[in-house]
């Protein structure tokens, strides 16, 4: 990856972030899996123009109690098949250890080599949540399955987990998901990088030392990310949510704020010493270029 030149810094850096500076910066990205032929065609087109990016890898999400295990397992092979390497989600919710056992060697059949272990959210109505309550004991079940064969990505919270009782009970079940057996984590996408660095310096007092990779959500559709947000426990900071209500439906004014916003937030956190960027793209590549293409980071 090129290097490029970023702007603006965080005050007193240079200590508390030295950990995260020993890891290469490099870049991912994460689709949802569509529901048709078509949009699985549509995707892979999309993911041929990220490809100027240089993703290490794209993940692809599996929805709420294994709702769209199928769509994820055909996605996850059609960019498999193109020598992409493809990162299923895998989430434990309303699951069983047989049923997780023959996912994984599904997976493994197929050349996967990266997962991003959840615990995922519970379905509405659901009584049994199955044989795992928590994403360490997901992730301990895969390294007692498969060894050393899966490279295990976890979700990290800067803003803490929206159903956290406190924010100390959150850093422990990160630590206890590393302990288990996790190499490194993708965050929740945030837009406050004081958020991050916090988070940084507070499982590093705890002893974690894996590569937390900040997740980054361009920013299009102010009413879809409010609604996103509000569900997730991001915060879009006071001012933004301001300025993005006084664009009104005027789809290119957010589109225009939002990529001098998302590009400042990665010149900060690169310049930090992030190890990285994950792009949550939501199926298009445009966005996500146009911030690349700014901060540098796109093949010549």
């Amino acid at each position: 990856m090129p290097a490029a030149i970023f702007i603006g810094h965080r005050s007193g850096d240079s200590e508390s972030m030295d950990t995260q500076r020993r890891y290469p910066q490099v870049c991912s990205c994460e689709f949802f899996p569509p529901h048709s032929e078509d949009g699985l065609q549509k995707l892979l087109v999309t993911s041929a123009e990220l490809d100027a990016l240089r993703p290490a890898f794209r993940s692809v999400t599996y929805g709420a109690g294994g709702s769209t295990r199928e769509r994820t397992f055909v996605t996850v092979t059609a960019l498999g098949g193109l020598g992409i390497d493809a990162a299923p989600h895998l989430t434990c919710v309303g699951s069983t250890r047989a049923g997780i056992a023959e996912i994984l060697e599904e997976y493994r059949v197929q050349g996967v080599r990266r997962i991003v272990a959840l615990r995922g959210d519970v379905p509405s109505g659901m009584r049994d949540i199955g044989d795992f309550r928590y994403a360490n004991e997901l992730i301990e079940f895969i390294r007692a399955s498969t060894g050393e064969h899966f490279h295990l990505e976890i979700a990290a919270y800067p803003e803490y987990h929206p159903q956290s009782s406190r924010p100390e009970r959150d850093l422990d079940n990160f630590a206890r998901k590393v302990q288990a057996g996790a190499n490194s984590a993708i965050t929740q996408y945030f837009y406050n990088a004081d958020a991050y660095f916090h988070f940084i310096d507070e499982i590093e007092a705890r002893g974690v030392d894996i590569p937390v990779v900040p997740g980054i959500m361009p920013i299009t559709n102010f009413t879809q990310l409010a609604r996103f947000s509000d569900a997730c426990g991001t915060e879009i900071p006071r001012w933004m949510r301001r300025q993005l209500e006084a664009y009104g439906e005027d789809r290119d004014a957010i589109r225009a704020f939002g990529l001098d916003v998302v590009t400042a937030l990665c010149e900060r956190l690169l310049a930090a010493g992030a190890p990285g960027l994950h792009f949550y793209t939501m199926n298009q590549s445009g966005p996500t270029l146009e911030i690349a293409s700014r901060l540098g980071l796109l093949q010549a």
